[in-house]
């Protein structure tokens, strides 16, 4: 049965994301872990003596069958880490969950990504201004997601929708469930065009400590985290400080002095911990997204012939992905990082490919 150890290896209490892709990693797969010797287990970093003697209980493989069979009654995805419909920008995050649970129809690796979050209690400034936002991306390949609350992010997935863009909602519970219950007609909206994300199995309620957890998740995602409207605590602050540890972009949208709701953002810009926000004009700029001008022919690509055999093979991935990060070109090119990262550099400086925000290489 397909992913039956993956899910199983999620189900171990002790076993987070980090030591279960290192488990993967030590022994091949999610099944041999399952199989391995308690001895050669115990030395694996993060490993103990109960843990060990956990895993090769191996009690966990039945509940594991029982979610691929609710996966499979309601038309869920069930994406692992090394599958290529997994979302390429959050596997590069060193905590990324090793199994999601996807029910859409969105493709999750878009040429373009914003995560949006932001307070439970919106005021008209944040909402007319992601009406405004949205009513420019329109004409973008971009993928929006948020986290399905209250406030700003049921916002923004509804002027997603409004204005034909996919939107993507991140739950901090299994997909058997919605909360809150009054956005249950909004979430059947997204799952035509966008969808739902998980990586809590059913059964899981929405507990209070899952929202901070779900968190990485919208900002890995993303190429950017925009924050609208925050207090100085809550769920906004903590994905802006994700987003920054994986090196993404964070933008704030300021507000007036003495706004309580407008303190965490304020406050975000003011310690350089995100740009501000002002024109969604600047925002495309600042990302790079600037379209072409419809009316100009597109630019001939710069070709060298001094192109050496490492460089030659990352330009023909690129022209076959689209874009990719690092780890991908070296997987793709059968070559070690360090050669990837010397040609990456080369192409870069000679104007053959850009970096984009997450580590996402595409060509010019």
């Amino acid at each position: 049965m397909e992913f039956l150890y993956e899910i199983a290896l999620t189900l171990v209490p002790g076993v987070g994301d980090v030591l279960a892709r290192r488990l993967i990693s030590h022994c091949g797969n999610a099944e041999a872990v399952f199989k391995e010797k308690k001895h050669h287990l115990i030395q694996i970093q993060g490993i103990g003596d109960y843990l060990a003697n956990n895993i090769l209980q191996n009690k966990y493989t039945e509940r594991a069958a029982q979610e691929i069979e609710f996966a499979k009654k309601y038309k869920i995805q069930i994406l692992y880490y090394q599958q290529q419909e997994y979302p390429t920008r959050l596997k590069h995050c060193p905590d990324a969950p090793i199994i999601l649970y996807y029910k859409g129809n969105a493709p999750l690796n878009p040429r373009y990504c914003m995560s949006i979050v932001g307070t439970r209690q919106a005021t008209d400034y944040g909402r007319e201004y992601i009406a405004r936002l949205m009513e420019y991306l329109k004409n973008y390949e971009v993928l929006i997601v948020s986290g399905l609350a209250f406030g700003i992010d049921t916002a923004t997935h509804k002027a997603a929708l409004d204005c034909n863009l996919p939107t993507v909602g991140v739950l901090g519970h299994g997909l058997d469930r919605m909360y809150p219950s009054q956005n249950r007609s909004l979430a059947r909206r997204m799952i035509e065009h966008g969808g739902l994300l998980s990586d809590f199995p059913s059964g899981t309620g929405p507990d209070r400590e899952n929202f901070p957890k779900r968190n990485r998740i919208i900002a890995g995602m993303a190429d950017a985290t925009l924050v609208i409207e925050s207090g100085m605590r809550g769920g906004a602050l903590i994905t802006a400080d994700i987003a920054n540890s994986y090196n993404r972009d964070v933008f704030a949208l300021p507000g007036r002095f003495g706004d309580t709701l407008s303190e965490g953002c304020n406050w975000l810009i003011r310690t350089n911990r995100a740009a501000l926000l002002d024109s969604p004009e600047t925002l495309v700029e600042e990302l790079g997204w600037a379209s072409p001008d419809p009316g100009r022919p597109p630019a001939q690509k710069k070709l060298f012939v001094d192109l050496n055999p490492d460089e030659t093979r990352i330009v023909e991935i690129l022209q076959n992905l689209g874009t990719a990060s690092i780890d991908r070109i070296c997987l793709d090119a059968q070559l070690p990082a360090t050669r990837v990262a010397a040609a990456l550099l080369n192409l870069e400086l000679h104007g053959v490919l850009r970096c984009m925000p997450g580590k996402i290489y595409k060509l010019t």
